[in-house]
């Protein structure tokens, strides 16, 4: 494998996520078109709202990376070359900003009252 190209990665992920990966493709679309509402919406970010979705999306990478090794059946045991731990900080990191994202579109939308 001499070049990385995006069909390679979407192979790869797919692998590594089985069934769930389009489902979790099709969930981050309508995250970031809530949270693109929330921030037009309200013209700049709220620092409270942002922090408390940051500290909380850290919990959303590790159950991404709990949820990877569930559905594929595998644990830190069997990662093998530089590319499985890549991808394994990819859906860590991936997880981390999308439930951040996710929690300040819902925090944004279903509670205005916090400012």
């Amino acid at each position: 494998m001499k070049e990385l190209d995006l069909a390679t990665l979407v192979a790869v992920f797919q692998e590594m996520l089985g069934w769930t990966f389009w489902p979790l493709v099709a969930l981050a679309a309508l995250v970031t078109l809530a949270f693109l509402r929330v921030l037009l919406r309200d013209r700049s970010l709220i620092p409270q709202r942002l922090v408390w979705a940051e500290a909380l999306g850290v919990m959303g990478g590790v159950v991404a990376v709990l949820v990877m090794f569930t559905v594929t059946s595998s644990g830190f045991a069997d990662l093998g070359g530089p590319i499985d731990w890549l991808l394994v900080l990819a859906i860590f990191g991936f997880g981390t900003v999308g439930t951040a994202l996710g929690l300040y579109a819902a925090l944004g939308l279903f509670r205005r009252s916090v400012a």
